[in-house]
Order: structure tokens, then sequence, then C-alpha cells
């Protein structure tokens, strides 16, 4: 197996400091969403992954929604901090991608299998969780850093309308990214023993 892929797993972390300087053009990370898109594993092969790419002035608007929203329900003493940090570690980059799960096609997969119905919602997610972590390490091969952001619901329906998304789409994530402007902080792991356990070796 191609070392690399185990050198990305290792590398890719949450950037927080990223810059708009492009280190991979547009067409390159819509390249790397759509076969991550194409090639993650569903349940019962639904497909029930949409992505949104924003890019440049589209991926500012984006957080100019969140800032706008967050000042709405933030008492004002505490958005200061929160209009911060979305300058300068969201906003900050040149581009962010938009998890979506299609609940239309995850209720027509509940009705085609009622055996297991209450499970298509979480393996829906668990989808979205592969979709979004395939793209994230995809990105660090490119060089770029990410983070996963959850400003969802506050801003679903601002952003269907703003980008003509239909209304079935869940929004599960955001994924601001840019260029890495400083290594991220160490991180600190539990002993290993403690969460993998083997038996029979």
């Amino acid at each position: 197996m191609d070392k690399n892929f185990y050198n990305a797993i290792t590398n890719r972390r949450t950037y927080y400091a990223i810059g708009k300087e492009k280190i991979a053009d547009e067409f390159t990370i819509q390249k790397i969403v759509e076969n991550a898109v194409n090639h993650t594993p569903s349940s019962f092969n639904s497909q029930s992954s949409r992505v949104v790419i924003l890019f440049n002035d589209e991926h500012d608007k984006l957080w100019e929604i969140v800032k706008s929203e967050l000042k709405k329900i933030v008492p004002e003493d505490a958005y200061e901090t929160s209009r911060q940090k979305i300058d300068n570690c969201f906003k900050a980059g040149y581009g962010t991608v938009l998890y979506f799960e299609d609940t239309k096609t995850v209720e027509a997969m509940q009705a085609q299998y009622p055996l297991y119905s209450e499970n298509f919602p979480i393996w829906s997610n668990q989808s979205s969780g592969m979709l979004q972590y395939v793209v994230w390490t995809a990105l660090e091969l490119e060089g770029l850093g990410a983070s996963l952001q959850h400003y969802n619901p506050l801003i679903d329906e601002i952003v269907k309308k703003e980008w003509n998304i239909p209304s079935e789409y869940k929004l599960i994530a955001e994924m601001p990214f840019g260029k890495p402007l400083n290594p991220p902080d160490e991180k600190e792991f539990l002993p290993i023993e403690t969460r993998v356990k083997v038996f029979g070796n």
C-alpha cells in the first residue's frame, strides 16, 4: 500500500491559521471532491451525500452569513470573539466545502428496506463522516490546511436560499481550507492499548 496514504492520515490535522494564497487551484480541488464523492462508501450504495464547493468571493460570502446569523443570537460582549475567529480562521482561507445529506434519498431507502429503516439516517451520517475525512485527507496531500465546522442548523435556510440548494438537503458540516500559515498544535494521544484490543494473535 502506498506509504503516502499513511503519511496523509498522520499529517491530517486541524489548521486554524490559513491564508488565501492558492497552492492548489479550483479545478484540482473540484476533482479531489468529485473523486471522494464517487468513491466514499455508503449503505446499500445509496449515495446520499451531496457537496457544494465555494471559492473566493462565494467562500467569503458564506462566512459573512455565519457572522450575521451569529450576531442575532450571541450576546454583544461575546460576539467580537466569534467574529475574530471566523475572520482569522475560516474566512481567511479561499474556499469552503459544504457537506449535505439528501434526506429524500435516505427516506427512499427507508421505504425500500423497511427492516433497516431506523438505521438509514445513522448510516447516512456515517457515510458523510467518511466523505469528510476522505476530502480532508486529500486536501492535506495537496498541502492545504483545513478544519471542520458546524454552524448548522443556524445557517441552513439562508445557505439553501443563497445558493439555490434543494430543501431536502440537510447541512452536516462546513470545511474551510487554505494555505497553512502556522503548524497545528501538538496532538496528545491516549495510550493505544486503552483504545485497541487484539485477540487471537
